[in-house]
């Protein structure tokens, strides 16, 4: 049995973690302070310029308004399935039956923040056995590439994987049935986050025991290397969940990339500007440094292993996995969350206590301006996209194309990449790039429009390869794209300023605004009258 008062790799002696000088109320009231601060951005944009997001959000509208609405009901049908991806699809349609699928969404977000940020507090105090304030610091992280992109299930399953991870160091000493109990629920719960989200949850506990494994090398191999095996028992719970899972019929979709490794590592604090980004990486660098030297910061030797494990584990992953699309670069983040949860800040000094109250806000309020700054550039774009799409016919028809397949790739072009999504929440319109794909999520077309939708959420065609596509159609072209004529609006993304009408006898300009435009597109009894 655990002796109270002896030191284990999990409970560090008290000399080595000293007294911090927060309490834990205290803790819990700067938690709460700055989560309500990071997320104002959230509250003063009902839809923030995120890529995946509006299509995301799409799709919850169609799920809580489908039972009474039968213009989507024409288009769309919810095919309930044991899919590894229905955190949003479980939760905000059920907020959005009580409030606007905007204000929805934006309450889901801020919760993903604070599930988050509290999944770090949690794992903290699990790992130093007291409440500290330095993972706080992650706070600015909240904000990254990842989340531009819109990956929100996944990101919600890092708060998910935290307070996991926490639950399994809290109960490891512990009668083995109740840390298993609580890591299969666990495990099952973030096997409907995202794959993703599971395997970060897998690396903690991986980098976790590995550790304790070394800790306890002077004790009989057999009964340690056992106890490591049946650490992994509880994530063979998914197993039987993801061979009845249609997912499964995508993992032949599978892609390798090493170009793209230093850029993941970036996606875990770049925005926007590059410049700020740079300057936060200094400022936590140089305090985390200086506090070490000063022996006033130190870390759980977690954080040595979980950095390898995480390294090892982050250069074999694949770019696609599953037919998912940055498997590996968004990976960093979740890891980079639990290092935050392995430090502990020692502030019995008045001095270095302000000092870190004062850094904190710092990083906290730069972030926060450079989000609110872009944020308000790009909202005027943002309503005029909305006004567009209020000239759309209720229940139409809604082609997506780029005027290069080469742009959007920019961030501040990722608001715009799934705009025209907005149609289907306030025109009850099928567009094409809202996802639909059979196995990565329960919204599907409706047999008779299947060859009116891109069912492999591939990239929009250029304005030119869908002139060509309706008078030279080549043998492997899209069903979809050969049908263009056949819908009612166009909307064409990344635009030049007054670009000219890329085919007059077949679109009639209805909105031009900022990087789009909406054509009508006109049947053959129309164009013959024009």
């Amino acid at each position: 049995m655990l002796q109270p008062n002896k030191p284990t790799f999990f409970h560090p002696p008290a000399s080595r973690f000293r007294a911090h000088g927060f309490s834990a109320p205290q803790v819990g009231v700067l938690f709460a302070a700055f989560t309500l601060l990071i997320s104002i951005p959230i509250w003063t944009h009902p839809l923030p310029p995120l890529s995946d997001y509006v299509n995301h959000l799409a799709r919850m509208h169609v799920i809580a308004t489908l039972s009474k609405n039968p213009q989507l009901a024409r288009f769309y049908e919810i095919d309930w399935q044991v899919i590894p991806n229905l955190t949003m699809d479980l939760i905000v349609p059920m907020l959005a039956r009580v409030m606007n699928v905007y204000l929805a969404g934006q309450v889901f977000i801020v919760g993903m923040f604070a599930l988050i940020i509290s999944g770090c507090l949690a794992l903290n105090r699990a790992l130093i056995g007291r409440w500290s304030v330095f993972p706080l610091f992650a706070i600015p992280l909240l904000y990254n590439y990842v989340f531009l992109v819109g990956l929100m299930n996944y990101i919600f399953g890092i708060g998910i994987s935290l307070w996991a991870l926490a639950g399994w160091v809290a109960l490891r000493e512990r009668a083995w049935p109740a840390r298993f109990a609580l890591s299969t629920a666990c495990v099952l719960a973030l096997f409907f986050c995202h794959l993703s989200a599971l395997g970060i949850y897998g690396v903690g506990v991986l980098s976790f025991e590995a550790a304790r494994l070394w800790q306890r090398r002077r004790e009989p191999w057999a009964a340690r290397i056992v106890d490591f095996v049946a650490s992994g028992l509880p994530f063979l719970a998914a197993a039987p969940l993801l061979k009845a899972s249609p997912t499964m019929q995508l993992v032949g979709s599978t892609y390798w990339d090493q170009h793209g490794k230093i850029d993941g590592l970036m996606y875990v604090i770049s925005d926007y500007s590059d410049f700020v980004a740079f300057m936060l990486v200094t400022i936590m660098v140089v305090s985390i440094v200086w506090g070490v030297r000063h022996n006033v910061l130190r870390f759980h030797p977690l954080v040595v292993t979980l950095s390898l494990v995480g390294a090892v584990v982050y250069f074999m992953l694949p770019r696609i996995m599953f037919d998912t699309y940055m498997t590996d670069q968004r990976m960093p983040l979740g890891v980079v969350f639990m290092l935050f949860a392995c430090g502990d800040l020692e502030l019995r000094r008045r001095l270095v206590r302000r000092a870190s109250m004062v850094i904190l806000i710092v990083l906290i309020t730069t972030r926060l301006i450079e989000i609110d700054y872009n944020w308000s550039q790009l909202s005027d774009s943002t309503s005029e996209f909305r006004s567009s799409v209020r000239r759309i016919a209720p229940g139409s028809k809604v082609f997506v194309a780029y005027a290069d397949r080469a742009l959007g790739e920019d961030v501040r072009d990722l608001g715009l990449v799934h705009a025209a999504c907005i149609a289907t929440i306030e025109r009850s319109a099928l567009v094409t790039t809202l996802f639909t794909v059979e196995g990565k999520q329960v919204l599907h077309v409706r047999s008779d429009y299947r060859d009116y939708a891109d069912l492999r959420d591939g990239t929009p065609p250029s304005t030119a390869q869908l002139i060509v596509a309706a008078d030279r159609p080549a043998p492997n072209t899209p069903q979809f794209w050969l049908n263009w004529t056949k819908f009612d609006y166009l909307y064409i993304l990344f635009t030049e300023d007054e670009a000219p009408n890329p085919d007059p006898s077949r679109l009639k300009l209805v909105a031009d605004g900022d990087r789009f435009q909406l054509y009508k597109i006109l049947k053959p009894q129309t164009a013959a009258a024009n």
